[in-house]
């Protein structure tokens, strides 16, 4: 029942995806999304730390799943299916440093990968990435970067047919910056890629691209260390 139930929803996590691309034609970056929810959180109160969560529909869906870990902890989910590096850079602000978090955790890769917005370009995928970490310590807000997940393809995408060396390659020059940069790189991908290497675990997901909740269980051991020692 429980992969049932999951299948559905990463169904739905990918027809979401598809209508975040077609409506990426008038608004490509969809940065109003999460304005209500922006307003709602209002000024930073006394002693509030509070953490966001930049992603796409890996980090939309785990909140979807689980919500109570987030309201339990101080974070903010801010996913917004289908995008890539290129529209959280446009939303960054508004999403991000508005929020006046004490941490952003910045998920990214998987629909660059997948081209949703136009062919893969690592450099600029790589300079997004930098480009946001740029904005967060200039705002005094400290990051923690993360791996791409394993991912073998794309099922709305299977004209991509090399995603495992591109996610490798990105993975590796994103780790040397973050060294580089004494920033906190979180391998979810190490944890999550199955023993010949070629894709998600298969238990870890219900369509090789988004979580289950045990894949979410191995992400959450791997960063909440980290925002720990960070806030």
């Amino acid at each position: 029942m429980k992969k049932i139930l999951f299948l559905i929803l990463a169904l739905v996590a990918f027809h979401s995806s598809v209508s975040s691309v077609m409506a990426q034609s008038h608004e490509f970056a969809l940065i109003d999304a999460y304005a209500d929810q922006n307003r709602e959180l209002g000024p930073l109160k006394k002693c509030e730390k509070r953490v966001v969560f930049m992603g796409n529909s890996i980090t939309w869906n785990w909140v979807r799943f689980r919500g109570d870990w987030f309201k339990e902890n101080g974070f903010y989910g801010r996913g917004i299916s289908g995008q890539t590096s290129y529209q959280f850079l446009l939303r960054f602000r508004e999403d991000v440093i508005k929020l006046q978090p004490k941490v952003v955790v910045i998920n990214y890769g998987t629909n660059d990968i997948a081209e949703n917005t136009g062919p893969y370009n690592e450099e600029h995928t790589f300079n997004n990435v930098k480009a946001m970490c740029d904005l967060a310590r200039f705002h005094k807000i400290k990051v923690i970067l993360c791996s791409t997940l394993p991912h073998k393809g794309f099922g709305w995408r299977p004209s991509v047919t090399d995603a495992m060396p591109k996610i490798r390659s990105l993975n590796e020059r994103v780790k040397a910056y973050a060294k580089e940069n004494k920033i906190p790189y979180v391998d979810y991908f190490s944890a999550m890629v199955s023993e010949d290497g070629t894709q998600m675990r298969p238990e870890l997901s219900e369509d090789g691209v988004h979580p289950n909740l045990e894949g979410y269980a191995i992400m959450e051991s791997l960063v909440m260390p980290v925002i720990k020692k960070l806030r």
